[in-house]
């Protein structure tokens, strides 16, 4: 056997050590660089609300009911940081998970001296307990919390341990974690913590149920020593200032979580809802709405409930969205959410309900939109069916002819469901499934139903309609949160007919019984409804930048008389409009470029068409050039009367022997109701001429420019420029020619002046001149684009 000399033996000893220091450090990098799951990983969290400002509206508890919220390292006071290393742990960033000095001297204590129990763990020894709920009571336990320390220390960086034992540790109470202790006792956020407050968090982990009163949150006397003896030490370590001693004699009280506000709670619900199946570490949820307009609403819907409870009305929803953002602003889902006899904790805003005539002015954008009216159309109130159905109004009374503005405002059916009756491309049905409303059933089930409320819908989907006027025709979603993707909006009307329907609901005149009558500059756009049965009364409209939907009605659907929109919903909602206006007297409404595209003009009043020379009253409306469509009035014509028998002259005539006289020409459905009123119509002469028609005096025009029968080839690629312009010869007596293109309107020019026509598809046309005698002309003509 070969002996190896001392020095050869000490080189191969020396190099098995270092072979051996080079192996663990290899081994210790390894653990480290191993990858592991983050502390933060199967442990449930809170989430925190915040409305659009920052207010704080609720903190929710985690699924196993305690409060805890991770908060970053970063994010947390170096204050409570540097407290809790003074307190807990000054050797933490120098020892490997534990302090065999501090074990031995709590083994002594607890075990040989018979004092009382002391574990002597670091922070890293605590968080092994936290994280792997250990029982270290025992000194097996204590040995098992040792190594699972020392594999903390393998696996993590002494970052990531501090940062996770500050999310773990107890606060007393339900209460886990540094961020949900700060928010909740201190209403702040952890990295905005004064001294005092975070050297009362600094010790309160240790003994965190015997320290602070359950009932006032006030400090108990071993809090308040412990945490003045830190303070003490932290003064031996770190500079301290006069005022900063002075804090600590000042009183602290602990807000408890009984206290901590619970502010819109049927929105939070629904977000809840709606966010549960997202995992997420980020437990905070910037939402988009505002304390201070849900609070105020609050106010003004208790108020209301109060006063009106005599009358039946114990139950109200109310919804405010922001149009420029689509952003819920305030939600108040029932009168009272903890009210049991009301089924409070119902989100009325997102129930199914009857909306009454809330749709209605959709149904008349829309017939703007496809040539069926303009706000100044006269339609027939009176007595109809169509087909199988007829319906009635809610005051069972008829009107007679009524303007489409005053058939919208003042709720009248009949007009409604014919105007639904005209639409194509799309039907009112149509038209409300492109806008999301879910749970519709077939269109044959409603029919034209519909019209009156025959189908069911949310405020909140209402609300989404009203912004899309507001928006111009645009449909947005709602948005709860600030961090909600915005999608492409989705065009469904023009501007033209957003714009014309909201300048007839702004001529609808508010209630006289609301509380406030004061004048304000903004105007406001909006529809009552009220379902049949009486069992839901709305109020729905756009003041300034919002949209506020009212609703008011029981949970379980019971009727009751006072449930009419304009009675019980129209009140609560100008209380609503007035109180935002006096606390927000800045307010304006968004501005919005005028459609290019809408023109104005002259009508007769009594037909809503172009006036004659014999139309008795004069107006103006908004048209839509190439939609909407506007006649030659006809009410108003002049019958040649015989002077000494008064009755109808027949060409040729003798002007000593006759006089023209202008008569009112209605319809007998029309002419009925006018005498049913009390005010009958003088009626026309019989006509027994011969011909059996009444003469028109002049010539009528004559259409020189298009020419009549023939094939216009336009280039596309010119269009805007290619144009087809329209010239007709007229009688002297004529000023104003009306241009009609296959009975919708186009314009008028001044007599022998043209106006131009810019077709968009190919196909045949009808041209019709008329001049403002009612005389016409008009030919076809055919249309061909090419590239």
């Amino acid at each position: 056997m070969k002996i190896l000399p001392a020095s050869a033996v000490a080189k191969r000893w020396l190099q098995n050590i270092l072979m051996a220091v080079f192996l663990l450090a290899l081994g210790l990098v390894g653990a480290r660089l191993w990858p592991h799951p983050p502390l933060s990983q199967g442990v449930p969290f809170s989430t925190v609300y915040y409305d659009r400002y920052g207010t704080l509206m609720r903190l929710t508890l985690a699924n196993d009911d305690r409060y805890r919220l991770w908060t970053p390292l970063e994010k947390i006071s170096p204050l409570a940081v540097q407290g809790i290393l003074l307190h807990e742990d000054r050797w933490f960033y120098y020892n490997p998970g534990f302090n065999p000095f501090s074990l031995m001297r709590g083994f002594w204590r607890s075990y040989v001296a018979g004092g009382k129990m002391q574990g002597g763990s670091t922070i890293t020894m605590q968080l092994a307990r936290m994280h792997w709920h250990l029982n270290t009571r025992t000194p097996s336990g204590k040995i098992m919390q040792v190594l699972r320390a020392i594999q903390l220390e393998l696996s993590y960086s002494k970052h990531d341990i501090l940062e996770a034992y500050l999310n773990y540790a107890p606060y007393g109470r339900n209460i886990e974690s540094i961020g949900a202790a700060s928010l909740i006792y201190f209403a702040r956020a952890p990295q905005d913590l004064t001294l005092p407050e975070a050297l009362t968090l600094s010790v309160l982990p240790q003994s965190p149920s015997y320290r602070i009163d359950p009932k006032t949150g006030v400090l108990g006397q071993a809090l308040t020593l412990a945490r003045n003896r830190l303070f003490q030490r932290w003064q031996s370590v770190y500079s301290t200032d006069s005022s900063q001693r002075v804090l600590f004699q000042l009183p602290l009280a602990l807000r408890q979580p009984e206290l901590m506000p619970y502010i819109a709670p049927h929105f939070i619900e629904q977000l809840r809802q709606q966010t549960r199946q997202l995992v997420q570490l980020d437990t905070r949820v910037d939402t988009t709405l505002d304390v201070g307009l849900q609070r105020l609403i609050e106010r003004q819907v208790n108020a209301f409930i109060v006063r009106n409870q005599s009358r039946g009305i114990h139950n109200a929803s109310v919804l405010l969205v922001d149009s420029r953002d689509m952003g819920i602003r305030a939600l108040v889902g029932s009168a009272d959410y903890y009210n049991r006899e009301i089924q409070g904790q119902v989100n009325g805003t997102n129930a199914k309900r009857s909306p009454g005539s809330t749709l209605k002015p959709f149904i008349y954008a829309l017939g703007m939109e496809q040539g069926v009216l303009h706000p100044m159309t006269i339609l027939k109130d009176v007595p109809s069916s169509f087909g199988a159905y007829a319906p009635e109004n809610f005051d069972r009374r008829f009107l007679g002819p009524v303007t489409a503005t005053d058939a919208l405002n003042f709720s009248r059916n009949i007009p409604a469901v014919y105007v639904a009756s005209q639409l194509r491309q799309p039907t009112f049905y149509q038209f409300l499934s492109l806008s999301g409303i879910a749970s519709l059933a077939s269109e044959n089930h409603y029919g034209l139903s519909l019209v009156l409320g025959g189908g069911e819908i949310t405020a909140q989907e209402l609300a989404k309609l009203y912004a899309l006027l507001a928006n111009r025709g645009v449909l947005r979603p709602l948005r709860m949160q600030k961090n909600d993707a915005c999608p492409a909006p989705i065009r469904l009307l023009s501007e033209e007919a957003s714009f014309t329907t909201l300048d007839m609901l702004r001529q609808h005149r508010r209630p006289g019984d609301t509380l406030a009558q004061r004048s304000s500059s903004l105007p406001v756009y909006w529809k009552t409804g009220t379902s049949w049965g009486f069992r839901d009364a709305w109020s729905v409209g756009i003041f300034g930048p919002y949209v506020l939907v009212v609703w008011e009605g029981n949970f379980d659907s019971r009727g009751n008389n006072v449930f009419v929109g304009a009675d019980a919903a129209a009140p609560l909602f100008f209380n609503i409009i007035d109180s935002i206006n006096a606390s927000y007297p800045a307010l304006q409404e968004p501005k919005h470029p005028f459609p290019k595209q809408l023109k104005r003009v002259d009508i007769c009043l009594a037909s809503g068409n172009l006036p004659t020379q014999w139309c008795q009253q004069k107006g103006k409306t908004w048209f839509i050039p190439g939609k909407s469509p506007i006649k030659v009035d006809t009410v108003y014509r002049p019958v040649v009367l015989d002077i000494h028998s008064g009755e109808m002259a027949c060409p040729p005539y003798d002007e000593t022997q006759t006089r023209t006289e202008v008569f009112e020409f209605w319809p007998s459905d029309l002419a009925n109701v006018f005498a049913q009123a009390g005010l009958p119509k003088r009626d026309p002469p019989v006509n027994h001429c011969k011909d059996n028609t009444m003469a028109i005096d002049g010539s009528p025009p004559r259409i020189t420019s298009p020419l009549k029968n023939i094939t216009y080839t336009l280039r596309q690629s010119r269009q805007g420029r290619d144009k087809i312009a329209f010239n007709a010869v007229t009688d002297a007596d004529s000023k104003t020619v009306y241009w009609f293109v296959d009975d919708i309107y186009l314009g008028s020019s001044a007599s022998k002046t043209a106006i131009d026509w810019r077709p968009l598809n190919n196909g045949q046309y009808r041209i019709r001149a008329v001049d403002d005698h009612g005389r016409a002309d008009s030919r076809l003509i055919a249309i061909e684009l090419v590239n």
